[in-house]
């Protein structure tokens, strides 16, 4: 068999530049569009391929270029393609950069096998999407084996997310070692700086480098001889490698799996196997990885659950404590002042089942930035901290008022019932969800930070009155019962609010607005009495 779709002489990968026009490129050619910062995007590259190719690009540079003793990314194509052939000693021709090798040779993201082991695998996979992770494998979010015109590049990508994020799909399908557990996720939170692809990748390949010996003792690693690139050592699947083995920057593969020629198009063959490729199960996932938060009280890796990135999660990611601060996440000073960001990207994974792929930004203002570079975001912590618990006392007062609306202000109400009113307070969070780190990132802005938190309190509270409003049209329609049951949501409401011993900060704004609203109306008419925003209720049919 010939070595064929070399990544280091073909220009197999596709790009869009600056100025949005497409190149192909060879691995060395894309390492030097990311030193100019040229890549915009990939177009073929699905969006939960986008961290495992990431990730895949700042190791590999990195390993390289510490194999190299050198500090910063080569210039010139030539001098990539020296430098990555550099760590295939045993295979100068490129094999181990090329989608189809031998047997007995490494491919691409490929571990070799004895000579004509393929010949007995029975695992034939026709397309891309059925080699990738199990978020393309079933039809779950993506419907499997589309990609029937695929080319090199789809290949490409789908066995970087399957080798470096797959995780346990039924016995001799073992999943990856930097996650915690076969059932959980490799979720990426990491700072973007203000350019493209190559500016985060550069930022992130000197962060790694700069790591490096702080990985090697953290978590026991290999300084020098470590085992980089895992697809190079043969592997019969019955053995494992020892995670001591390792170089702290090392590359996985988890599955068996070979690139095959079918006709005019690709394919590829696979086969289980009898362990994990890497012998780490009592690391919980903790292995150095530059972009996996760990929490730091339980000592394990991050793993997401079918909520995503929500509010909650991704401000205790970014600003507390609770889970010790990845190297991606650090703050470098070049990163810019405007439009700075983290993103958090992951794939909620189940047993035999994915329940999707999440992807979040948050974005990251000057003040935010100064304080994050300080390692001061407690500051910013508490401020989130304190607007999630407001936004649940509200959300359980908008509960309660709804059970009374949809209850016909009965005092004990169905299961039924309360479904209906968790749907409707469940669509007010999801609100302040997406609008939470925006009004959180004007309040750390803000001169007056107290009048800022005290404009957000009101505007929550009638954000959450607009829903109980809306609600009404749920509510009962006969004039006998309409009026008792609004009449019970709105004083259940209102005295919610106001309840000092629940948030004594909210009762206090409502009541200085209400006494200011009254004063208005009494200085405007003498005679009419106050009526606050949420006892508002005029539209009964």
């Amino acid at each position: 068999m010939d070595i064929q779709f070399s990544l280091l002489d073909q220009a197999l990968i596709r790009y869009r530049n600056s100025n949005r026009q497409e190149r192909h490129a060879t691995l060395p050619e894309l390492f030097v569009a990311f030193n100019a910062d040229e890549v915009c995007d990939f177009p073929a590259l699905r969006p939960h391929q986008r961290h495992p190719w990431h990730a895949f690009l700042v190791q590999l540079a990195a390993i390289a270029l510490h194999a190299a003793e050198r500090e910063t990314p080569y210039e010139t194509a030539n001098e990539w393609r020296a430098a990555l052939l550099a760590l295939t000693p045993g295979d100068s021709d490129g094999a181990a950069f090329s989608l189809i090798a031998p047997d007995d040779r490494p491919a691409f993201m490929q571990p070799p096998c004895e000579r004509g082991a393929t010949r007995a695998w029975k695992k034939r996979i026709k397309t891309p999407d059925a080699l990738d992770m199990l978020v393309t494998s079933r039809n779950h979010d993506l419907k499997a084996q589309r990609m029937v015109h695929a080319t090199a590049e789809d290949w490409i990508f789908a066995l970087v997310s399957l080798q470096t994020q797959e995780g346990f799909l039924g016995a001799g399908n073992y999943g990856i070692s930097r996650m915690n557990g076969g059932f959980a996720s490799r979720p990426a939170f990491g700072v973007v700086p203000v350019g493209r692809w190559g500016k985060r990748w550069a930022r992130d390949v000197q962060l790694l480098l700069g790591a490096r010996e702080r990985i090697v003792e953290k978590v026991e690693l290999k300084e020098k001889g470590g085992v980089a690139l895992v697809w190079l050592q043969p592997w019969d699947g019955a053995a494992s490698l020892s995670f001591s083995e390792l170089d702290p920057f090392y590359i996985e593969v988890c599955r068996r799996v070979r690139i095959e020629a079918q006709g005019e198009t690709l394919g590829a063959i696979g086969t289980g196997s009898k362990v994990t490729r890497i012998a780490a199960k009592e690391r919980c996932g903790m292995t150095g990885d530059a972009w996996t938060p760990v929490n730091v009280a339980e000592g394990k890796a991050l793993s997401i659950t079918a909520k995503g990135f929500d509010y909650k999660l991704a401000s205790t990611l970014a600003f507390s404590g609770e889970c010790a601060t990845n190297i991606a996440r650090t703050v470098l000073d070049d990163d810019g002042t405007e439009g700075v960001f983290i993103l958090a990207q992951g794939i909620t994974r189940g047993q035999g089942k994915t329940e999707g792929y999440h992807e979040r930004r948050i974005p990251i203002t000057k003040t935010m930035r100064r304080l994050m570079s300080r390692q001061k975001s407690d500051e910013i912590a508490k401020a989130a901290e304190e607007r999630i618990k407001v936004i649940g006392e509200v959300r359980k007062t908008l509960w309660g008022a709804l059970c009374a609306l949809l209850g016909n202000g009965d005092q004990n109400v169905s299961d039924d019932t309360k479904s209906r009113a968790g749907n409707f307070a469940r669509a007010f969070e999801q609100g302040e969800d997406r609008r939470f780190f925006d009004d959180l990132g004007n309040e750390i802005e803000a001169d007056d930070r107290v009048s800022e938190h005290d404009r957000w309190l009101l505007a929550l509270a009638d954000r959450a009155a607009e829903v109980l409003q809306q609600a009404f049209v749920a509510g009962p329609r006969s004039a006998e019962r309409v009026y008792r049951a609004r009449g019970a949501a709105l004083a259940r409401f209102r005295g919610g609010l106001r309840y000092e011993k629940a948030h004594p900060q909210l009762a206090r704004v409502l009541k200085q607005r209400d006494e200011a609203r009254k004063d208005t109306q009494s200085d405007a008419h003498p005679d009419a009495q106050s009526e606050s925003f949420e006892e508002v209720s005029n539209d009964s049919n």
